[in-house]
């Protein structure tokens, strides 16, 4: 499967959306889910980088904004949580 940026960014994208669903009940859920994306994002990031589709340097950056993310989202969770 080829993944590409364009295609990162959405899946990303597809789950802040379906964080910000989430009601405080489901506050485990959602940060399991959100784990589940990094981990999913973090597969197609070295897959780009194996196939020689981007640059180590960009993958990096790619993990860094994927942390990023998963520490705004986490935020996220609790804030709706605390709701």
């Amino acid at each position: 499967m080829k993944f590409t940026k364009a295609t990162i960014i959405a899946s990303a994208a597809a789950m802040s959306l379906g964080l910000a669903a989430c009601d405080s009940a489901a506050e485990n859920e959602a940060e399991e889910n959100i784990e589940e994306m990094e981990d999913a994002r973090d597969n197609q990031v070295d897959a780009l980088e194996e196939a020689g589709e981007i640059t180590e340097d960009q993958a990096d950056a790619i993990d860094d904004q994927t942390d990023a993310m998963e520490e705004s989202m986490e935020e996220q969770a609790d804030e709706i949580d605390e709701m």
